[in-house]
């Protein structure tokens, strides 16, 4: 499976983005997805999950509320609409894929990593 993640830019505080993470290999509409992002000088930090059919899905707390995931498994494709953005939001944003959802929050547990996208959300 390899991914591509897309969708990053500058957005003003408040504003919205929504991240795409295209999806090659016939396996990818059997595994969970993950969404994690990375800031400078910080450790790369889960934002959010989905499981293989869509049906369940998990924030982390510091996005719940602001942050939508989806999935359209015909297109290979994983969503990540991001609302009401924070300053604090700004990092590079990678999709990862090839885990379990029961290990949704632990970056090692995936397999396949996208490029990163950055998104930068000023004041």
């Amino acid at each position: 499976v390899q991914l591509q993640a897309s969708g990053g830019g500058l957005v003003q505080a408040g504003g919205s983005l929504r991240l795409s993470c295209a999806a090659s290999g016939r396996t990818f509409s059997s595994t969970a997805v993950g969404w994690f992002r990375q800031a400078p000088g910080k450790e790369r930090e889960f934002v959010s999950a989905i499981s293989y059919s869509g049906g369940t899905r998990d924030y982390a707390d510091s996005v719940k509320g602001r942050f939508t995931i989806s999935r359209d498994n015909e297109k290979n494709t994983v969503y990540l609409q991001m609302n009401s953005l924070k300053p604090e939001d700004t990092a590079v944003y990678y999709c990862a894929a090839g885990g379990s959802y029961s290990s949704r929050t632990n970056s090692r547990a995936y397999i396949y990593w996208g490029q990163g996208t950055q998104v930068t959300v000023s004041s």
